[in-house]
């Protein structure tokens, strides 16, 4: 992967370069439904977007009183994939500005490895990023907290003052700035309107926030 030599583009998986997260909240809703968890829609996407599983089912089950075992997990799992095969799609656009890229790039994604790479493989973006994948499996604390772009970025050897963040939910905006990146928020995905997006990145303050992926390349031209 040729770069620049010195900034690094780092982007979110879910709902940044795969339009999935409408398919993964319908399975995670349905998965919480048969525990005996009634969260409300609207509820789960304002409080477990961008989190990773493992977070939000610690969530609720400390809430719900809940046990959710790892045959719910796997069930799951294997529900959501075998969606992702057949219905998920790269965000319009996405594949031109990926082509045009001169900076470096890499994943940073609160899903498992698998998970990261069932996408990227599916939607044909894998060789925009392989081997440059990182999941917040990687390290200690996943977004909110900063830990998972410190990763990235040490592993690509850049500093984080020379990285830029592509991230769709509160809770990866929130990271990228605790780490001292430039993060642009993207709100074009297909959950952008029931999560209320635009709303809850203008109270964050990002750098940016677009909704059209064609604009990427030339707002980052204005950042480098």
């Amino acid at each position: 992967m040729a770069g620049d030599g010195s900034h690094l583009i780092i982007f979110d998986c879910d709902g940044v370069l795969v339009d999935s997260e409408m398919i993964s909240f319908s399975v995670l809703h349905r998965m919480l439904a048969d525990v005996g968890a009634d969260v409300p829609l609207k509820r789960a996407y304002h409080d477990f977007l961008g989190k990773s599983l493992a977070s939000v089912t610690k969530l609720v089950a400390e809430e719900f009183c809940v046990q959710i075992t790892d045959k719910h997990l796997q069930d799951m799992r294997l529900e959501l994939y075998a969606r992702f095969e057949k219905e998920l799609r790269p965000m319009p656009g996405l594949r031109n500005v990926l082509a045009s890229l001169e900076a470096d790039r890499c994943v940073a994604s609160s899903s498992q490895p698998e998970r990261i790479r069932l996408s990227l493989t599916t939607t044909g973006l894998i060789d925009f990023f392989e081997p440059h994948i990182f999941s917040a499996t990687m390290v200690d604390h996943g977004k909110p907290a900063p830990d998972l772009f410190f990763h990235a970025a040490n592993a690509m050897g850049r500093r984080p003052e020379d990285c830029l963040v592509i991230e769709d939910s509160p809770a990866g905006v929130t990271a990228a700035k605790a780490a001292g990146m430039k993060v642009f928020a993207f709100v074009g995905g297909a959950h952008a309107g029931p999560c209320r997006l635009r709303e809850q990145m203008h109270d964050l303050k990002p750098d940016t926030i677009f909704d059209d992926m064609s604009k990427l390349p030339a707002l980052i031209a204005a950042w480098s």
